[in-house]
């Protein structure tokens, strides 16, 4: 801003702050699309025996668990696992980006000065100096471009909470259903090593029998047979414990205390969990993470119409500065020297070879793409809940006819061992129930894992409960973290 250019400067009129203050106001239009929720496309209601199920508050993890090795084990994985460190971390990150989308709606205010000498002709040199504040193209926000990107992205800041939880609750998911393996290697190391025992005694009593004459080689190869069977089996329990050992280690983000460990006296059956209740399909949409995640996601890519949209209209920014301008450097800031500048500018698109249309049918296709995305979130979790929902129905019966099968199998081992021993019956009919008792032994086992995974599964897949620390994700002001 030159002195000459000073002397010509318009005298601001009465009008002017009447023109920025309408130009703010027109500046609050928006043509983002009215947003309405989908409707959900389940079934009002779940596909098990409760009649009428009562929504209900789901209890916190550290309530659901009855542990206390096992609770502390969980907050030891919130402090350390890397994977929801991530999740954090990119919680931050898109909480930034919010702010930079948000910071552009305002103009940006700098300080400058700047120096210009040169020669002119008869090797006169003249000199312009000028110094103060600037506005550099600041786009006043007429059709609400940037009010519809700052919306897209405030929705997807939103939506990397709702991810960030969605891995919390697959962390305390995974880190109790493998402390609960866990205890069950426990138990099933235990009969498979005590079978063991039992079936070598019975393979050294075969041994002599068939040196004196008493048993056939074919009771001794079937008593070699059962040993080397329970041998694999205990060879492939171990296996499994370790590598159970070492998928904890790396939920829990460090080497895993021993004192958190189950301890290998516990039954599994002690491990009890609290009672999960039902509820409705559409406390899902509130409950779960990943589905509100989806529906943020939704958000952003309608609020991005309004932006695609906008950008057919007249783009209008506005350069100004106010400052002192003098043509020696010692003439800056003194009396007569002040002025300002105001430079508004419009542009409308003409021809762009379609890149707007192009842009709006992208952010057209983008918003169905997430309606069906939404809707494959809220489907996969009522079929989650189902199928958690059958376990819960069936796992108890299934545990009971389990139990009554190994009761069966001991009293027929014990028969069979009467009756052998007695002249009755061979000793294959006691090798046979041997075999028949150790596999229903560890169906039990199984079964007994299978039900308590099947609350795990039903209380991740309800979505609530999930206790949230200060330090971990909070559903805060965007600002409320520099």
């Amino acid at each position: 801003m030159s002195a000459d250019a000073l002397s010509k400067l318009p005298v601001a009129r009465p009008t002017t702050p009447v023109v920025l203050a309408v130009a703010l106001l027109l500046s609050g239009c928006s043509f983002t699309p009215l947003y309405e929720r989908p409707d959900a496309p389940v079934p009002d209601r779940y596909l098990s025996d409760i009649t009428e199920p009562v929504p209900a508050a789901l209890p916190t993890w550290t309530e659901l668990v009855g542990d206390a090795r096992l609770r502390d084990l969980i907050s030891l994985s919130l402090a350390n696992n890397r994977d929801l460190r991530l999740a954090m971390f990119n919680v931050d990150l898109v909480r930034a980006q919010y702010r930079i989308q948000r910071a552009n709606e305002a103009p940006t205010v700098n300080l400058g000065a700047t120096g210009n000498r040169q020669s002119r002709e008869g090797g006169d040199i003249s000199g312009a100096y000028t110094a103060g504040l600037m506005v550099s193209a600041w786009e006043i926000d007429f059709f609400g471009r940037l009010a519809s990107l700052s919306e897209a992205a405030l929705a997807q800041f939103m939506a990397s909470e709702d991810a960030a939880r969605a891995v919390q609750i697959s962390l305390v998911a995974s880190v109790a259903s493998t402390w609960l393996a866990l205890q069950a290697d426990h138990e099933l190391l235990d009969l498979t090593q005590s079978t063991l025992r039992s079936r070598e005694d019975a393979l050294r009593l075969t041994r002599l029998r068939v040196e004196n004459g008493a048993s056939s080689a074919l009771d001794l190869r079937q008593a070699e047979s059962l040993t080397a069977a329970a041998r694999a089996s205990l060879a492939q329990q171990q296996r499994q414990r370790s590598q159970r050992l070492n998928a904890l280690g790396l939920l829990v983000g460090q080497a895993v205390p021993e004192a958190l460990l189950p301890s290998p006296e516990q039954a599994l059956a002690q491990s009890s969990l609290a009672d999960v209740p039902e509820g409705l399909p559409s406390d899902l949409l509130e409950r779960r993470p990943d589905i509100r995640q989806a529906e943020q996601q939704l958000r952003a890519a309608n609020a991005n119409i309004g932006a695609a949209r906008a950008a057919f209209f007249p783009r209008i920014s506005l350069t100004a500065s106010l400052g002192s301008a003098s043509t020696e450097l010692s003439g800056l800031f003194r009396d007569g020297s002040w002025g300002f500048t105001l430079a508004p500018q419009a542009m409308l698109p003409i021809f762009d070879l379609g890149r707007n249309q192009a842009a709006l049918d992208a952010a057209r296709v983008a918003r169905e793409a997430a309606v069906a995305q939404y809707e494959k979130a809220i489907q996969t979790a009522f079929r989650e809940v189902s199928d958690a929902l059958a376990g819960r129905a069936t796992l108890g019966e299934q545990m009971a006819a389990q139990e009554a099968l190994v009761q069966a199998e001991e009293e027929r081992l014990r028969l069979a061992d009467l009756r052998y021993r007695n002249g009755v019956a061979s000793f294959l009919d006691v090798l046979d129930a041997q075999r028949s008792l150790f596999t229903a032994q560890q169906a039990l086992s199984q079964t007994r894992l299978a039900r308590q995974l099947n609350q795990l599964d039903l209380y991740r897949a309800l979505g609530g409960g999930w206790t949230v620390s200060d330090d971990q994700v909070q559903r805060a002001s965007p600002a409320g973290r520099s």
